[in-house]
């Protein structure tokens, strides 16, 4: 059999070059086809995973399937459910929807649930699912040698699949503030009407003012969120491809946002979306102090799953070597697994030392973000 990693590495790599003036919309079904390639290597493959997005379908609970409640939206996931399904027979089944959204539904469906495996793309939203008492603990040993305790659950309830930087951004004709190198300079006075962000109901910045928290408590945080808010250079709006166009166009000099945001950019094969990239600079903030707040996709086992120990086994599958290559590449992520180099445009992006704060804080200090954020008057 070929490998599987090798293989996808070739596939992406082939692809890369004979499509990198050809249209986005293009490119990326090119990618899907290389990704293919990985499920042909065990055999013909066929399109086993059934994505439902409406919230009147059921999935299936006979033997030999997955059912699969996922916050991920990406081809790039499909195609490695139809890899797991060719491995190993089992079908999976994915409903999509948001993750807040996902975890309702989950909750209401109580011990009827058909919904085996939860899928999400930050931990504050695993946080909260914990909270509703969605997952069972798992304390598989190959999974805790797989993830880092850093990024998982301590009692096994859900594990990091991949990884994220909350990154500073620059206009690189205005270039960084004298001086700037940390996530405590965006409250500094002398960055006045500089910063571009999103609003404070994004779970993105939740998180990193929960990660503040976490290292300075809540006095300093609510310090540092005033000041971030006396300092925009207009009223929080749209998500973070909003804030990477405002400061490629000048409209403001900083911006707070995930590092996969900026790789859809520099890495673009689209002229007009890499301009926009090569206007921007990247800093990763706090390399001399705690390092750059990390977040995660992660998944867990849910307490009243059907087929629990095929979701075991497609947990053990994502985090092979060769599925963490392609989980991350699919969003531009890093992956969670230390033996697996990041790769594509977010490898361009450079190395960092990452904050080692472990991502459960996170949702353990989201409510008191929440509340700071309204006191200082982040919309």
């Amino acid at each position: 059999m070929t490998d599987l990693n090798t293989l996808t590495a070739d596939a992406i790599k082939s692809t890369t070059r004979r499509w990198a003036d050809k249209p986005a919309a293009l490119w990326r079904a090119a990618l899907i086809g290389a990704m293919a390639l990985t499920a042909a290597a065990c055999g013909e493959a066929t399109r086993e995973a059934d994505v439902s997005p409406g919230t009147d379908d059921t999935p299936s609970q006979q033997a030999g399937e997955v059912n699969v409640y996922s916050g991920r939206h990406y081809d790039s996931d499909i195609i490695l459910f139809d890899t797991f399904t060719e491995e190993t027979g089992i079908k999976v089944n994915v409903i999509e929807a948001g993750g807040d959204a996902l975890i309702e539904r989950i909750a209401r469906e109580g011990d009827a649930s058909p919904a085996d495996l939860f899928i999400t793309a930050d931990a504050g939203i695993l946080w909260r699912g914990d909270q509703r008492g969605i997952f069972r603990s798992n304390d598989n040993e190959a999974l805790k040698a797989r993830v880092p305790a850093q990024f998982r659950h301590p009692e096994g309830k859900w594990y990091g699949l991949s990884k994220r930087a909350r990154i500073i951004i620059y206009n690189r004709e205005m270039g960084l503030p004298e001086g700037f190198n940390a996530y405590d300079d965006l409250a500094a006075p002398a960055n006045a009407g500089t910063i571009c962000v999103r609003s404070s109901s994004n779970i993105y910045n939740q998180s990193l003012l929960a990660s503040i928290i976490a290292h300075e408590g809540e006095a300093a945080a609510e310090d540092w969120a005033r000041g971030v808010v006396a300092n925009f250079a207009r009223k929080p709006q749209g998500n973070d491809t909003s804030q990477i166009e405002a400061v490629a166009a000048g409209l403001c000099r900083l911006g707070i946002v995930n590092s996969y945001y900026v790789a859809r950019f520099v890495g673009s094969d689209d002229a007009d979306k890499a301009a926009i990239g090569d206007k921007l600079g990247v800093l990763f903030p706090d390399q001399s102090g705690r390092g750059t707040h990390i977040n995660i996709s992660g998944a867990g086992i849910l307490a009243h799953a059907p087929n629990a120990a095929n979701a075991e086994t497609l947990l053990e599958f994502l985090l092979r070597d060769e599925s963490q290559q392609a989980f991350a590449i699919g969003n531009n992520e890093y992956p969670v697994v230390a033996s697996v180099a990041p790769s594509g445009p977010v490898a361009a992006l450079g190395s960092f030392r990452a904050d080692n704060l472990p991502v459960a804080a996170l949702g353990a200090n989201q409510h008191a973000a929440v509340q700071i954020f309204d006191r200082v008057g982040w919309p």
